[in-house]
């Protein structure tokens, strides 16, 4: 085996099968025998991870490091019922997957056994609270709560001063449809008066 054929694979990471070329000229048959040496566990969808080891056994990749080279680099956003519950508006809702947004793909993804519920939307570089309320309310169905009731209880922590009034005005204006600014502006103007 020459030293080319022995790749140094770094414990934890995502490798494509097309990254494996830099150690030989047939990357696929190189990934089907890392994964028999146990080197590297095959993930779907031509992701292989590279295998950290703990006390209690192989602990797989971080969902970050999985979703970046699954996504090629390219920018993605938790969202859901974690994020929307923190928001303090009467959401209680769960999923059994993660929900991504991102700028590549779409559909339900499976890597190993984690599911992953993949959307191509458009959102900030850096998603504020505002911008998950309005993504609440545009998903208000999903996450199972009645509209008016996410509206009640907006009123309620605008007046605590939890929201900021205009990012989220202007969040509500670049990513919700009419119905959900016209959400927020109902909001904003109960909670001025």
């Amino acid at each position: 085996m020459s030293a080319k054929a022995q790749p140094a694979l770094e414990p934890g990471r995502v490798y494509r099968t097309r990254e494996l070329a830099a150690w030989s000229r047939n990357a696929t048959r190189l990934a089907r025998r890392l994964v028999r040496e146990g080197k590297l566990v095959p993930l779907r969808h031509g992701l292989f991870a590279s295998p950290r080891l703990s006390r209690f056994g192989a602990v797989p990749p971080s969902d970050e490091e999985l979703l970046r080279v699954f996504l090629d680099g390219a920018p993605f956003v938790y969202s859901g019922p974690d994020r929307w519950n923190a928001l303090g508006l009467g959401t209680t809702a769960l999923f059994a997957f993660p929900l991504v947004y991102n700028t590549k793909r779409s559909g339900l993804f499976t890597f190993g056994r984690q599911r992953y519920r993949l959307r191509r939307v458009r959102f900030p570089p850096r998603p504020t609270p505002e911008w998950y309320v309005i993504d609440l309310i545009e998903h208000a169905d999903e996450a199972g709560v009645d509209v008016q009731e996410v509206e009640m209880a907006l009123v309620y922590r605008m007046a605590e001063a939890q929201f900021d009034r205009s990012r989220l005005s202007a969040m509500a204006k670049e990513y919700g449809s009419r119905a959900t600014q016209a959400l927020v502006d109902r909001a904003l103007a109960a909670e001025g008066s």
